[in-house]
């Protein structure tokens, strides 16, 4: 099994007082999965496309392991915070 890298693209905020919300409460969904943050909002640049205001990279050991983690309970209740406070992008990429 590969892992699987979940990315998230952060387009434009909408509300910053949602995205502190999650922000806050987001680290409690890692609880009971294997995960490893490789990015997350560092400095970034846009080489094509339209402009983004920052990205994170997730390593999970596989596919269904990322789709557990997003489809859990707990992140379900949390990323309504996220869907409400920025535009996105979610993509999910097996690694070779």
């Amino acid at each position: 099994m590969s892992a699987a890298y979940l990315v998230f693209i952060r387009e434009q905020t909408l509300d910053a007082g949602e995205l502190e919300i999650y922000w806050s409460k987001i680290r409690a969904t890692f609880a009971g999965h294997e995960v490893k943050v490789l990015a997350s909002y560092g400095r970034h640049e846009d080489l094509e496309g339209s402009p983004t205001e920052g990205t994170v990279i997730a390593e999970f050991p596989g596919m269904e392991a990322a789709k557990a983690w997003y489809e859990s309970p707990a992140y379900r209740d949390v990323r309504e915070h996220r869907f409400r406070g920025a535009i996105y992008r979610g993509l999910l990429v097996a690694g070779v």
